[in-house]
């Protein structure tokens, strides 16, 4: 799949088979996020991908509506950025993680796979955190949620370039 399609074509997913995907596509998926531009290369970004005895944890603290959410794919991934303590510095790794957390969605939609970017209070709260080992300097970014597709979804319209593009002289 080339770019531009994978991009016009990801879609949101909130229905799942219920196999985890593979350890090794889940690597090559988080290695791929390696390559998201990040000025000096600090590589501010870091990944937990979430077990079995972690995801009760959460579930426990997230009570029955949070649970079901993360019931809904097999496999959940905790995106964090690395804080500098510089407020520059800082604002750039967040959107360096932002687009390696995208990259790994897109990724997964190119090798047939469903994703879902999430941002649950229940990570940003203190037992959340800690549930999943977030250290004081690092930032919650996402919850991305991966697996088989259990549907097909339309694209929503879209606006056009013009209505968020001005020409500067």
């Amino acid at each position: 799949m080339d770019v531009e399609t994978a991009i016009r074509t990801r879609r949101t997913h909130k229905a799942y088979g219920p196999e985890q995907l593979p350890r090794e596509e889940i690597d090559a998926l988080l290695e791929l996020a390696s390559w998201a531009p990040n000025h000096n290369l600090t590589v501010p970004w870091r990944f937990r991908v979430i077990g079995p005895r972690t995801l009760g944890r959460l579930k426990e603290i997230a009570g029955a509506e949070g649970a079901a959410k993360l019931d809904r794919a097999p496999t959940l991934v905790v995106v964090s950025c690395v804080l500098s303590g510089d407020p520059v510095e800082e604002e750039e790794d967040l959107h360096a993680t932002a687009v390696a957390s995208y990259i790994v969605l897109l990724a997964a939609h190119a090798r047939g796979y469903a994703g879902y970017w999430r941002t649950p209070g229940l990570l940003r709260g203190e037992e959340g955190r800690n549930a999943v080992g977030l250290a004081e300097e690092e930032r919650f970014v996402g919850l991305l949620h991966l697996g088989y597709p259990r549907q097909e979804k339309e694209a929503p319209e879209r606006p056009g370039a013009d209505s968020t593009t001005t020409y500067l002289r």
